[in-house]
């Protein structure tokens, strides 16, 4: 994976963050700042979440992302510290993204988190890392086989697919946070029913997700 800090003009923060060679996208954040009085809440700071494609306008695929993401910064931000205000963050895809995959989904969030943390003007209860797992068909008998991300040579044994954003916080010592996994989108990736996920299934996972994400958040650190 590829991350860095970026210093875009007239933002409070910004960062690049992809899995592979290249960074995926540019997220900037901006707040807290002033909140249009339609969006203003008397209790909480109002998180507004852009998702910009390479080409064209934002489409549906851009806003069912936004709405992931807005879900997940919620839980990351403390929304009391700074009521009747905005923070405004802009997600720029920097490679073509015809689809959203769950890849995609987790290199947002990273890079979200990323931007908040060279910020540093938004309270945070933690920081929120995320990886995309899957789920491969067994090989002769074997058990099925966790992986983080999907190759175009495993496409025809994917089995199931999902991506798990964990909430890093409070050291338990010096080299280990705590994690607790605030969400998840883990499905089958059949309609039927012969294939689908259960909750043990959902355990092996999350067990696999969560020490990828360890590595993002070392990596962030």
């Amino acid at each position: 994976l590829i991350l860095s800090f970026d210093s875009l003009s007239r933002v409070d923060g910004s960062a690049r963050f992809g899995f592979g060679l290249y960074p995926q996208y540019l997220t900037s954040i901006s707040g807290p700042i002033e909140v249009r009085l339609a969006s203003e809440q008397p209790s909480q700071s109002t998180i507004e979440v852009h998702v910009r494609p390479l080409t064209n306008v934002p489409g549906t695929e851009s806003k069912k992302a936004a709405v992931i993401l807005k879900e997940v910064l919620q839980m990351e931000v403390i929304m009391e510290a700074n009521p009747r205000t905005l923070i405004q963050f802009v997600v720029q895809a920097l490679v073509p993204t015809p689809n959203v995959t769950d890849e995609l989904v987790a290199a947002m969030i990273n890079c979200c988190t990323l931007s908040l943390l060279n910020a540093g003007s938004v309270p945070m209860r933690g920081v929120i890392c995320a990886v995309s797992i899957v789920r491969l068909s067994p090989v002769k008998g074997e058990i099925p086989i966790y992986k983080v991300h999907l190759t175009e040579e495993s496409i025809p044994r994917l089995e199931a697919t999902g991506c798990f954003a964990f909430l890093f916080s409070d050291s338990v010592s010096s080299n280990t946070y705590a994690s607790s996994c605030i969400w998840t989108n883990w499905h089958s990736s059949y309609s039927g029913s012969a294939k689908a996920v259960d909750e043990d299934d959902l355990v092996r996972a999350r067990d696999v997700a969560r020490s990828a994400a360890r590595e993002v958040w070392d990596r962030m650190k």
